[in-house]
């Protein structure tokens, strides 16, 4: 996937070092945008493995509204574990796995008394006016939250989500002010891609393209050897996402919230082998 191999060469060649709050310092650069036309195939990099299942997993967590990661864990994701221990959530009087209000609860609950789910749900919003008012500048989805981002261990990184209908294409822009470029950023893409795909189908839309804006994008020192790797990889061809509703009755919020991975088919996925790396926290 060219457009991955070129925000990573764009820090390399554009960024500087920074010290940052995980201690391990950044190779940092500010301000970025690259584009993915989604009729043109399934963007997931290919050129280290990216487990799928993961992605769409953790994209069914944040569409329940769930922030229990034991509940994510148990299908077998462990991606939230580091922020879930007792060391990390004790600081917020909560429970171990109780991650406070983190995307699940901020796109189902904004505005909410944490854990009280009383706030606004933002999916349910968007999903109806895609349908009601599909010329909406407003169907946005933000997962920032002054009030709250002080109450998390880790706030939200990818903040602020837009969807634009066009001709029966249905476009997706993320802004996201926070990107590990190495670990973070292939799972982003996949996920709002998989995301654009999931709300044109319940919407009767053809997904268009995923926009993807970048505040501070960055590699961390203690990946760079992983990402020269992964820039000597050639590339695969593009899978195809297939969206299993036969009968068609996957529509509106409930059929977006009552989507599996078994509704799920990523046809045609090659890719080079995994390159380990550790996540910094």
């Amino acid at each position: 996937m060219k457009q991955y191999h070129d925000l990573l060469r764009s820090i390399l060649e554009n960024g500087s070092e920074h010290q940052d709050r995980t201690g391990v310092g950044t190779i940092s650069h500010f301000g970025y945008q690259t584009r993915f036309d989604l009729r043109d195939g399934f963007p997931i990099v290919t050129t280290k493995k990216i487990p799928f299942r993961w992605v769409a997993e953790e994209l069914f967590w944040f569409l329940s509204g769930d922030t229990d990661e034991a509940n994510l864990r148990a299908k077998g994701v462990d991606i939230w574990a580091e922020w879930a221990d007792e060391e990390h959530t004790a600081r917020f009087k909560r429970e171990a796995g109780d991650l406070g209000p983190v995307y699940g609860y901020l796109w189902r609950s904004f505005g909410g008394n944490y854990p009280e789910r009383n706030g606004v749900d933002q999916i349910a919003k968007l999903i109806n006016e895609i349908r009601t008012h599909p010329n909406s500048r407003r169907l946005i989805v933000t997962g920032w939250d002054p009030r709250q981002a002080d109450n998390v261990d880790l706030p939200p990184c990818h903040t602020l989500f837009q969807f634009k209908v066009d001709a029966g294409l249905l476009h997706c822009q993320l802004y996201q002010r926070s990107a590990d470029a190495f670990l973070g950023v292939p799972f982003n893409i996949s996920s709002y891609a998989l995301l654009t795909r999931m709300v044109a189908h319940v919407t009767d839309l053809e997904a268009g393209e995923f926009v993807y804006t970048l505040g501070d994008y960055h590699i961390y020192k203690n990946h760079l050897d992983q990402v020269e790797t992964l820039l000597s990889r050639e590339f695969y061809p593009l899978p195809k996402l297939e969206i299993r509703d036969p009968e068609n009755r996957l529509k509106g919020l409930e059929g977006l919230l009552a989507m599996r991975y078994e509704h799920l088919n990523l046809a045609g996925y090659q890719s080079h082998g995994k390159i380990a790396a550790a996540v910094a926290v």
